[in-house]
């Protein structure tokens, strides 16, 4: 599975991908994280653009955002496109709390958790954690 990461999370990844080598999950499971720039987005992409990439490469989309303003928002899109086999977005309750070790950890094994029973969550619109 690949987990594309907003942009407000980029520099969380290394802390993600630690977390779960250290956790044992990277061993049972196929997990790459890229940044919008390794996917080829630019980093100011409308969360449209970002959603409807995210879903056209079975992708899950990690970010922090919540947020319902404008037409091209997150949760608008979400609202607007997402289906019965639409891969969920994975939003980070509380993005101050990830240098936190143990939150961090919660975040990473519910990570894991979806992507190993990615199936039961296609059509859920958006699922936070940890």
């Amino acid at each position: 599975m690949i987990v594309l990461v907003d942009y407000n999370l980029t520099g969380y990844v290394v802390l993600f991908q630690g977390t779960l080598a250290a956790e044992g999950w990277l061993d049972l499971l196929s997990i790459r994280f890229i940044t919008l720039k390794e996917a080829g987005l630019a980093t100011d992409s409308d969360d449209r653009t970002i959603w409807r990439f995210a879903q056209s490469n079975q992708m899950l989309l990690l970010t922090a955002n919540r947020n319902a303003k404008g037409k091209d928002s997150l949760e608008q899109t979400i609202r607007e496109e997402s289906t019965s086999t639409s891969v969920p977005v994975i939003t980070i309750g509380n993005l101050d709390r990830l240098v936190e070790r143990e939150y961090r950890e919660q975040c990473s094994v519910r990570l894991a958790e979806i992507v190993l029973s990615i199936e039961n969550y296609l059509g859920v619109s958006r699922l936070f954690i940890p």
